[in-house]
């Protein structure tokens, strides 16, 4: 899957899929997709991802207590 840094609006592949929805993992497994040539591999803080229409990620894949405000 593809999202884009929040720091810089690069693109990043995410490699490291079961990594983005497990809500207790903080990091994924990606790289940048600048140039020709593909880059290293390198984590990621989920939270400094963005879809690429700039919505953020669901609150199921990065907090743990998403469930605790539901009475």
């Amino acid at each position: 899957m593809f999202f884009k840094h929040r720091g810089n609006n690069d693109m990043i592949e995410v490699i490291g899929q079961d990594d983005l929805t497990n809500l207790f993992h903080n990091t994924v497994l990606g790289r940048y997709q600048v140039g020709e040539e593909q880059q290293d591999p390198e984590s990621f803080n989920k939270s400094d991802l963005l879809f690429l229409s700039g919505e953020e990620l669901p609150r199921c894949w990065t907090d743990p207590h998403y469930r605790e405000h539901e009475h």
